[in-house]
């Protein structure tokens, strides 16, 4: 399911770039910030995730999972991407 972007003519609080689009609508134009403001407020890319490695075995399929964007507190429900992706329809 792809998540609604909303669309308008908004000012970063920030740098005061211009804002077109969001990932929700917002309530007042006071504190928004673009991207980058955003990024640096909170020390990291929007887009980017840490990635954990390991040597982890899919509980579908049985195929290597080597690496994951998240750490695991259990092995018993990990998923290669194909299974999860299959599962995901």
């Amino acid at each position: 399911m792809e998540k609604q972007m909303y669309q308008g003519n908004w000012k970063c609080s920030g740098c005061g770039g211009a804002i077109t689009q969001l990932p929700f609508e917002p309530r007042s134009e006071s504190n928004l910030t673009c991207r980058d403001c955003h990024s640096k407020k909170t020390g990291g890319s929007p887009t980017e995730k840490k990635m954990f490695e390991g040597d982890w075995k899919c509980s579908k399929c049985g195929g290597a999972i080597t690496k994951l964007p998240f750490e695991p507190k259990s092995q018993s429900n990990l998923t290669c991407r194909d299974c999860y992706m299959k599962e995901r329809g």
